[in-house]
């Protein structure tokens, strides 16, 4: 494409001309396309579940499965704005799960007498799921003209400019799709070799003993393909303050607290906060002072560093809302004839659907402490702040760009306004504590949602596809995706990894939401160590450093931030070796596409193996149980041989991403 009809070198915004002309006649809204984007919403949908339960984080589905989309298209023939309808059906399922699962969790966490658990069903999921997914897609309706047609040339939106870039490069998809399918493949492979047939452990650790010098310090990676992959991608700045956080817990106040700490106040602290003897007795004493008390040190760090971004961005955040009003005033003298390019759903979609979204939530809602009519004051509260956040989300993303949008900043916020409202109207207590996460999953799920909309239409309006249709296939991708995430849910929370909040599946997201609601309602809170953690994030902060990034790495184990700092370095190393500038990297590169098909393998396959670890052959032992005893004793070793075995298996894959990551798209052939 030439340069200059690209829209941020368009001075003014003027004169953009889009890759699809606006007169085009030019197949987009096809069954094929349709079926293809449900079918990826469901597939992405479901790995962001996976990863995002495991490791507190989630990857932008967009450009893989527009890559994928070219792919399977190419025997059959596909247009570009086919392809792009299947990129943006696809990508909803990616934004809703990641809300879903930042929030939904934190129901199994509430205090006992708040009845979580009753919550945390498929239905209840299924409606808060829609609820917010289709609140985040109304909301960018109206804000679609602002904030990517008028302001782009200010707001890059740069995961939606490099998804558009794949689209219009079509006839090198056979080369992107290749590397995304060699990681795919390499990571499966790898996944079944290690979690199915026990080839080599999972986790490599060494352990100080309790009367070392060291006492319980702690160092191990759990060495799996899709943390190895979220690694590359985020890059060695983030991934390397994300484990330094994890560092100072598990190598630094662990042995510090072992000091101080005799095993009686420990297993008292532990006792203290629901964890029961059986659990006491199974795990080691790092795991215990991790429990005990470093996680809530993370906690406080995490909500710190999430109140901070969110301050951080009150500037943007005012500019988007006022602009985004502006906007809605002067959108009717602007409409006049509208182009095919410029054709959004009515305005009268989003004032009907909101209200017809709020009576559903008034009415039917589970989990509100008053019936209709007060519930109908909960509702507006639920759309008001949805509004708010969506058209905060929107904008920074235009900015930023999705993976830094501070979606745990904005829930954060909407949990405490939440929680002060209701103790302002006297619903205090327990009781009330499901009710406030009800409000903050819905508000996070849409703000989520919005963010990844705001990207699918930004790329879009570069290729010349039609809004109107884009919005309806959100719609389709948030309804298709809905229905397979509550399902995955459940998957990983009774298989044989499960429940969810244990040592696989920690849901950190979910269980700060959750630890928040029922310090201000409950009153249940250790707060000196939430305000230790929250007085560390500010010190991490007034250093220059991200602190919404380290303290993530404080709340989540060793073992799991080590493997994404490796794959940080194996990006550090491939950008040395070629010669190019870390900042520069390009969403589209070879590494990312071959580290995308990492983390898409290794999520897909944890989901299949976790299903195969809940299903039973007859009582008492499951699928992988079964599996696993055929090969126990000829390929299990143990002691420092095991982990010498896991270490070199974990160097080969990270030796086949450098490999990759070194060779540039335009030297390579489709």
């Amino acid at each position: 494409m030439e340069k200059e009809s690209r829209p941020g070198n368009a001075p003014g915004g003027k004169a953009f001309k889009p890759f699809v002309a606006d007169q085009a006649k030019v197949a987009e809204f096809t069954p094929k396309a349709i079926v293809l984007g449900a079918f990826f919403a469901v597939l992405f949908g479901a790995a962001t579940v996976y990863l995002a339960l495991r490791a507190g984080v989630t990857v932008s589905a967009s450009i893989p499965i527009a890559v994928l989309a070219i792919a399977v298209f190419k025997k059959v023939g596909s247009t570009i704005l086919e392809n792009n309808i299947v990129q943006t059906i696809g990508s909803a399922g990616e934004s809703v799960a990641a809300g879903v699962v930042f929030t939904v969790p934190g129901f199994l966490f509430l205090s006992t007498a708040a009845g979580g658990d009753r919550f945390f069903k498929y239905w209840p999921i299924l409606a808060l799921s829609m609820a917010g997914g289709f609140l985040g897609v109304l909301m960018m309706i109206p804000l679609r003209r602002s904030l990517i047609v008028q302001e782009h040339g200010k707001l890059t939106y740069p995961e939606g400019t490099a998804c558009a870039d794949v689209l219009m490069a079509g006839e090198k998809g056979g080369v992107m799709a290749r590397l995304v399918f060699n990681g795919l493949w390499v990571s499966m492979v790898y996944k079944t070799l290690n979690s199915v047939f026990n080839l080599f452990k999972e986790i490599p650790v060494y352990i100080w003993s309790r009367v070392s010098v060291w006492p319980n310090a702690t160092l191990n990676c759990e060495i799996v393909p899709e943390y190895l992959g979220v690694g590359y991608i985020i890059g060695p700045r983030v991934s390397g303050i994300m484990v330094s956080g994890s560092i100072l817990g598990w190598m630094a106040l662990t042995p510090l607290l072992s000091l101080f700490v005799t095993d009686d106040q420990l297993h008292q602290q532990l006792l203290s906060l629901g964890f029961d003897q059986q659990w006491i007795d199974s795990h080691g004493l790092n795991e215990q002072f991790y429990r005990a008390y470093i996680r809530l040190i993370g906690a406080g760090a995490v909500a710190m560093a999430g109140l901070m971004s969110l301050t951080r961005s009150l500037p943007t955040i005012w500019t988007a809302f006022s602009a985004s009003a502006k906007s809605l005033r002067a959108g009717a003298a602007g409409a006049g004839a509208v182009r095919r390019t410029e054709h959004d759903l009515p305005i009268t979609v989003t004032g009907i659907g909101s209200i017809v979204l709020a009576l559903l939530i008034a009415l039917f809602m589970p989990g509100l402490p008053t019936r209709f009519p007060g519930s109908l004051l909960l509702a507006i509260l639920i759309i008001a702040f949805g509004f708010f956040f969506v058209t905060v989300s929107s904008r920074i993303v235009g900015l930023i760009g999705t993976t830094s949008n501070p979606i745990s900043g904005m829930t954060i916020a909407t949990l405490m306004g939440t929680c002060m409202f209701f103790l302002l109207v006297g619903w205090s207590g327990d009781a009330y504590q499901a009710a406030a996460l009800v409000v903050g999953a819905i508000v996070c799920i849409a703000a989520a949602n919005a963010g990844a909309t705001s990207q699918d239409l930004k790329t879009g309006y570069i290729v010349g596809a039609t809004p109107w249709l884009q919005q309806i296939g959100l719609m389709i991708g948030v309804l298709a995706s809905t229905f397979a995430i509550g399902i995955t849910l459940f998957v990983m929370h009774r298989s044989g990894w499960g429940p969810i909040g244990s040592d696989r599946f920690p849901a950190p997201q979910g269980t700060l939401m959750a630890t928040l609601i029922k310090g201000i309602l409950g009153g249940n809170l250790q707060w000196t160590f939430v305000f230790v953690g929250a007085a560390m994030a500010v010190m991490i902060q007034v250093m220059g450093v991200s602190a919404l990034a380290w303290a993530v790495g404080a709340y989540l184990p060793l073992s799991t931030t080590m493997p994404i700092f490796i794959g940080g370095m194996v990006h550090f190393i491939a950008k040395k070796m070629t010669g190019e500038e870390l900042e520069g990297e390009s969403e589209i590169s070879s590494g990312m596409l071959y580290a995308t098909g990492l983390v898409a393998g290794g999520s897909i396959g944890g989901v299949l193996i976790a299903a195969l670890s809940g299903i039973y052959w007859g009582t008492t032992e499951s699928w992988l149980d079964s599996i696993k005893s055929v090969f126990s004793g000829v390929l299990e070793m143990q002691g420092p041989a095991a982990d010498l075995v896991a270490v070199l298996a974990f160097g080969v894959l990270a030796f086949l991403l450098l490999k990759t990551a070194r060779k540039k798209l335009a030297d390579m052939k489709g």
